[in-house]
């Protein structure tokens, strides 16, 4: 299938690692024109490199998604050397753990660092995205949704998100932007590894977790999550928008009785 998205110029932010790597890697493959925002240069750079040798084509705009300057910079530089912004990836977000004990100064950071810079990236494209009539895809959780614990900052902020993909999708209908998020689960991606490896048993909390997946009970992966994000973003979905997607093998929707089950 032609998903249409060859030369689309695709602002990923956190681009260079974890799914926002796999979705790099994935519109790169379709022949589009990925540009990272990401705050460490060196991996961005790295994976720009290898998709150019692959004969690919992507690009690297560092910048600190909190500094609105950075930010906004990005954006013109990225419009200098193309002149044109098709889509937007907002996926750099961080799960910090920050709960109702901490400062409120930390809560603020959070949203800084989790929703606030969403908002900044998506005004500052917002005029070259009218023009394109282009697309957003908002990567967020399954924990805006079922809650987790001791993260306040971070469900707040992503509860946040899918609020504004919705208010977002109603605002940009009118210039013929669609905004729709994608809400993983359980992925394997760096951070999540790490997150493992501190548990007591890692293997038995992993296999804890797979149960806990009724389909196929194992983790989703990154390259699900990207193709999700690479379909909605394309023409191939023309009339999808402001929808809350949810890529996590029924992790949020199924009935956890469900995962004893067999099948009829």
């Amino acid at each position: 299938m032609d998903l249409q998205l060859a030369q689309k110029v695709v602002i990923v932010t956190g681009g260079a690692k974890g799914i926002g790597e796999a979705i790099t890697r994935t519109f790169a493959r379709e022949h589009a024109l990925p540009c990272i925002f990401d705050r460490n240069p060196a991996e961005a750079t790295k994976l720009v490199e290898e998709l150019r040798k692959a004969g690919l084509q992507a690009d690297s705009f560092p910048c600190e998604l909190t500094d609105e300057g950075a930010v906004r910079a990005a954006v013109a530089a990225v419009l200098a050397k193309y002149q044109r912004i098709d889509c937007v990836v907002n996926n750099a977000g961080v799960n910090d753990g920050i709960g109702l004990r901490r400062p409120v100064a930390d809560f603020r950071a959070s949203l800084e660092k989790n929703i606030v810079q969403c908002f900044v990236l998506v005004q500052a494209a917002l005029d070259a995205l009218i023009a394109s009539k282009g697309t957003i895809v908002n990567i967020g959780t399954k924990c805006s949704v079922t809650g987790q614990g001791g993260t306040s900052g971070y469900v707040a902020a992503k509860g946040a998100m899918n609020g504004l993909t919705r208010e977002w999708a109603v605002d940009l209908a009118p210039h013929g932007i669609r905004v729709n998020c994608v809400l993983p689960a359980e992925v394997m991606t760096p951070l999540y590894e790490s997150w493992l490896e501190k548990r007591p048993d890692p293997a038995a909390a992993l296999a804890t977790i797979q149960a806990s997946i009724p389909f196929e009970h194992r983790l989703t992966t990154a390259q699900e999550i990207a193709d999700t994000v690479v379909f909605v973003a394309s023409a191939r979905s023309s009339h999808t928008t402001g929808q809350i997607l949810h890529v996590d093998g029924g992790y949020v929707h199924f009935d956890r009785a469900t995962t004893a089950k067999s099948g009829a």
